[in-house]
């Protein structure tokens, strides 16, 4: 029997989250270690496990993987959800790229000071609401698919189901404009290994707070 994943990161959701959902999706049992000291990662450095000396980083089939793309496309391309042609893979990259760029938005808002936090909770809901959700709305009445992608389940829907969550964190009604999003979102959240994960007690991590910020901190020797 293979060796489950093992993953190594802080006990929170920034860019490990993503990682996290898509083996969930997958139905893939994965291991955690967290990073609590400075002296794990400086470990991780000595052993020469963090090849640009960064986190996350994941074990998986005898490989250390880092930098989150790489892991998130090895992932996908061998629990096929990478889609079954080359077009459907350039879709998907676009459609995660689109999603990974309103996310990132979403991942830096609780390090920002209370003044630059409303500012920043508008252009979340700016972007969500006029530039990428209208894609992704405008995708599903194309296809008249319950994908983004072909016919099944991939990568892009796993990352969208995702993002989704994460903004209607922010903004519970983002969606009320958005009818096939809502739908999506509630086939999406049925599917049973994501259904899952969206349970209490799963390895979903929370939003980030001030504790993971100073965890980030002591781990990495920032001030």
């Amino acid at each position: 029997m293979a060796e489950k994943p093992k993953l190594y990161y802080f006990n929170g959701r920034g860019r490990m989250e993503s990682v996290r959902w898509l083996l969930a999706a997958a139905g893939v049992e994965f291991e955690e270690e967290f990073l609590k000291t400075r002296e794990q990662y400086e470990n991780l450095l000595k052993d020469r496990y963090l090849l640009f000396q960064q986190v996350p980083m994941v074990e998986i089939d005898g490989l250390r993987l880092v930098q989150t793309r790489a892991i998130l496309n090895y992932i996908a391309a061998k629990h096929n959800l990478y889609g079954k042609t080359l077009k459907e893979r350039a879709l998907i990259d676009m459609y995660v790229e689109g999603t990974i760029d309103l996310m990132g938005l979403i991942r830096v808002h609780y390090k920002l000071e209370p003044e630059e936090k409303e500012k920043n909770l508008n252009l979340i809901i700016e972007r969500a609401t006029k530039r990428y959700f209208p894609v992704y709305e405008k995708v599903l009445k194309d296809s008249d698919q319950h994908f983004l992608v072909g016919n099944q389940l991939t990568w892009a829907d796993v990352q969208l189901i995702e993002a989704i969550l994460m903004v209607e964190e922010k903004e519970p009604i983002v969606l009320s404009q958005f009818p096939l999003l809502q739908a999506f979102k509630m086939r999406m959240s049925d599917v049973p290994t994501i259904k899952k994960f969206l349970q209490p007690g799963s390895q979903r991590k929370p939003p980030p707070d001030e504790t993971f910020l100073a965890t980030a901190k002591r781990v990495f020797n920032r001030k």
